[in-house]
């Protein structure tokens, strides 16, 4: 039970940065849009799709090394695990 809820909270974690900028992208994008009137659904991806680039590079490093924790957690307590 308790490596379920530890992998759903890294799960969360690790994905918190992409998802908190492709909304705050979203969320620019969609005011601009309400301010010019321009009614094109293409027009958002492309700002999306390089904030997301950006922020992969810049916290994928920090992403992979909460991932490689975790999975060095997993590996150390499989002698605990098997009884």
């Amino acid at each position: 039970m308790t490596l379920g809820r530890q992998a759903v909270e890294i799960a969360f974690l690790v994905s918190a940065p992409l998802l908190l900028a492709a909304l705050a992208t979203g969320l620019v994008v969609s005011i601009f849009q309400a301010a010019t009137q321009i009614n094109e659904m293409t027009l958002s991806f492309i700002p999306k799709l390089l904030a997301m680039f950006a922020v992969v590079i810049l916290a994928g490093p920090w992403m992979i090394g909460v991932m490689l924790d975790y999975i060095r957690q997993l590996y150390a307590g499989i002698p605990w695990m098997s009884g």
